[in-house]
């Protein structure tokens, strides 16, 4: 049987490969709210491993918050940055291709930090 926690991370890390997928394809807007899904999920995945609040935008800010204290790692915070841009590109589409692609990256990095944070 799959966890809600298994769940999260499975979509995640799907929202994330979409992303790179809507990239290719040139649909900057789609490619964009992907990645700010594949974000939200694996923060939602690690606050819901730690029985925290993850239920709205605002709470998703305070766990990164919360999580780059715990771990010492303030870098989380700022890739979190990256992901609520690529949001805000999604309703206003001002992002060029490259500025996608950088930001499709840091969120990638934060998958990957927020994965290694579900073994703590």
């Amino acid at each position: 049987m799959t966890t809600q926690v298994e769940r999260y991370q499975s979509t995640g890390r799907d929202f994330m490969a979409r992303a790179w997928d809507y990239l290719a394809d040139g649909d900057l807007r789609q490619a964009s709210e992907k990645g700010w899904g594949a974000a939200a999920q694996m923060v939602k995945c690690v606050a819901h491993r730690r029985r925290w609040q993850h239920r709205s935008h605002q709470s998703l800010f305070t766990v990164i918050d919360r999580l780059a204290e715990e771990a010492g790692d303030r870098r989380l915070g700022i890739l979190f940055h990256a992901a609520n841009s690529l949001h805000i590109n999604f309703y206003e589409g001002w992002m060029s291709p490259r500025l996608v692609r950088d930001g499709l990256s840091q969120v990638s990095e934060l998958v990957d930090r927020l994965g290694a944070l579900l073994d703590d």
